[in-house]
């Protein structure tokens, strides 16, 4: 039988819209979009990369109740709100998933709010960061 998890944060955004942070369906995992508004202070900073941080910590917390971390993502999605923040936000990104390299789509649309510089959506896999893992490199 399928077991289906789903962990709220306590955000007022997951009562108002009717959504989990996280839906873990087995061992597969679902983390919502997630911006960088600390859950503890509700604070936004304005550095992209001081919101890229608080994104990745949010993501990490929402992931512990699942038994999964950052190591067991194979998808991320990011939303970048400036394109020319692209650079250095996936530099960023590169120093938390460096040796995980998930899949990844990265685009710049309009944010729910211009507060708003960088947002993640990710997919996991519970147990990816134990996987026999074989990398192919195709040259052309």
């Amino acid at each position: 039988m399928t077991k289906i998890v789903k962990v709220k944060t306590g955000s007022k955004f997951e009562e108002i819209a009717s959504y989990s942070r996280v839906v873990a369906v087995d061992n597969w995992i679902y983390v919502s979009n997630t911006a960088g508004r600390n859950p503890d202070t509700q604070e936004i900073p304005e550095d992209v990369i001081e919101q890229a941080e608080q994104v990745f910590k949010n993501i990490e917390r929402a992931l512990v109740p699942v038994g999964a971390s950052l190591k067991d993502v194979v998808v991320s999605r990011v939303f970048i709100q400036d394109p020319e923040d692209t650079a250095k936000v996936m530099e960023f990104i590169g120093t938390k998933f460096r040796g995980v390299d998930p899949v990844t789509t990265v685009t710049c649309p309009p944010l729910g709010s211009t507060v708003y510089k960088v947002e993640l959506e990710v997919t996991a896999y519970r147990g990816a960061s134990e996987a026999d893992v074989e990398t192919i490199n195709v040259s052309q």
